[in-house]
């Protein structure tokens, strides 16, 4: 696929984060859609969920953009203003939440994979949460059985990536978060694995 420009890869925060947020939402619905998460997202939910990163300090949107289209975007926040059912786990691991960067989700356009961007996603989080004076980072990831109807045949984890992005599984560390899946009709909690790594 040719283009006519490359793409942009922008650190958003205060008002330019604010103004991508209903792009994020129609991002969010659409590639959170395919496996692993499943996610049958509106608009409403959109509005209500990404309004914290609007009134948190330090949030972070890392867009890409080709053109004036946003086509992906991973966002992170200070854990320490996560709920508290959300932090609770690696509270009582002893972990200094206070202390940690909370990398939350990351979209991409499937027509855009295989370019560098996950990667690029990560180094700004990363350059960001250091610039606030984190010193570790945390993201997690949602944990579907093997033998789940719509697993795809072909889909392979991105365990290998985020190994070789210095983040390891926190043993016995799992949060839980709820949301509708594809097919549903009400939210159900999703057990999420929680990968670490000081920055």
């Amino acid at each position: 696929m040719t283009r006519a420009m490359p793409i942009d890869i922008r650190r958003l925060t205060g008002e330019d984060l604010k103004a991508a947020l209903d792009d994020l939402a129609g991002l969010r619905i659409s590639v959170f859609r395919a496996w692993p998460y499943l996610y049958e997202g509106t608009r409403a939910y959109e509005a209500k969920y990404l309004q914290r990163y609007a009134e948190t300090e330090g949030a972070v949107i890392v867009g890409a953009y080709d053109g004036v289209r946003l086509v992906g975007a991973a966002t992170g926040e200070p854990l320490g203003d996560e709920l508290e059912d959300f932090r609770a786990p690696l509270e009582a691991r002893g972990l200094d939440v206070e202390n940690i960067f909370y990398l939350a989700e990351s979209v991409l356009d499937p027509a855009y994979r295989g370019q560098g961007i996950g990667h690029r996603f990560f180094d700004e989080r990363e350059a960001h949460a250091r610039a606030l004076g984190f010193k570790e980072a945390v993201f997690c990831a949602v944990i579907r059985p093997d033998d789940h109807p719509l697993k795809p045949a072909e889909y392979a984890p991105l365990d290998p990536f985020w190994r070789k992005r210095g983040y390891e599984k926190l043993q016995d560390t799992v949060v839980r978060f709820p949301w509708l899946d594809v097919g549903d009709t009400a939210e159900t909690e999703k057990p999420m694995q929680v990968w670490y790594r000081k920055l």
